[in-house]
């Protein structure tokens, strides 16, 4: 999977790591490891190990070109860095809006007659996506973790502790856990679990969802 945001966040402790991450952010055209390094006062080797694991976190993104305002000349072409698309965000317990927000947006504009119904379908279907992506037989209780729902196991009963979506969930708690149900649901079914079943079973600062055997 992707570098999560404690990756992100961990990444810009160090002071030159978040100096030249910034200074990759402020400019409007992608930076080089010369640029970079000449910018900091650094060497051209320290800012190369700093930029690749800003992109290694998923903060920067990196390739190969050459400057815009220099003539190609011989030899190998720069290394250049610019600020990533998207936002990184950090919550404790995880949340996942955006996950949610996704397929809600799609929903209504694939079907805005019957969104609802829509956004039940696309929810199946992202957690079979996603589950397919990992593969067949990929344990169940690390992706769930991966994904933030805090799972433990109970006998055969599989308990999740965190709902990512959870202030949503006390607003609007019919639709969202059961979108939450379909997602897991396909999420099992992705990972070809037929030996298991997603079940509502609302508890108290729990989940909605349980997983038991089918």
């Amino acid at each position: 999977m992707a570098a999560g945001p404690w990756q992100a966040v961990t990444a810009l402790v160090d002071q030159v790591r978040r100096a030249l991450y910034d200074y990759v952010r402020s400019q409007d055209h992608p930076v080089t490891r010369d640029e970079a390094a000449e910018a900091q006062r650094i060497s051209r080797n320290l800012a190369a190990f700093h930029l690749d694991k800003l992109v290694a976190a998923g903060l920067l993104r990196a390739r190969y070109a050459a400057p815009t305002d220099q003539p190609r000349g011989r030899g190998r072409t720069p290394k250049v860095y610019e600020a990533a698309p998207g936002c990184i965000a950090l919550t404790i317990p995880e949340r996942r809006y955006d996950l949610i927000g996704e397929i809600l947006a799609q929903a209504v504009a694939e079907d805005p007659t019957d969104a609802r119904s829509a956004a039940l379908r696309l929810a199946g279907h992202r957690g079979v996506a996603l589950g397919r992506q990992v593969g067949a037989g990929g344990p169940v209780a690390d992706v769930l973790a991966e994904l933030g729902f805090e799972p433990t196991d109970d006998d055969e009963l599989i308990r999740l502790r965190n709902c990512p979506f959870h202030e949503l969930a006390v607003q609007q708690t019919e639709l969202v856990c059961g979108l939450n149900q379909a997602f897991v649901a396909g999420l099992l079914d992705g990972l070809g679990r037929t030996d298991l079943h997603a079940r509502l079973a609302p508890t108290l600062g729990a989940c909605c969802v349980q997983i038991r055997p089918a």
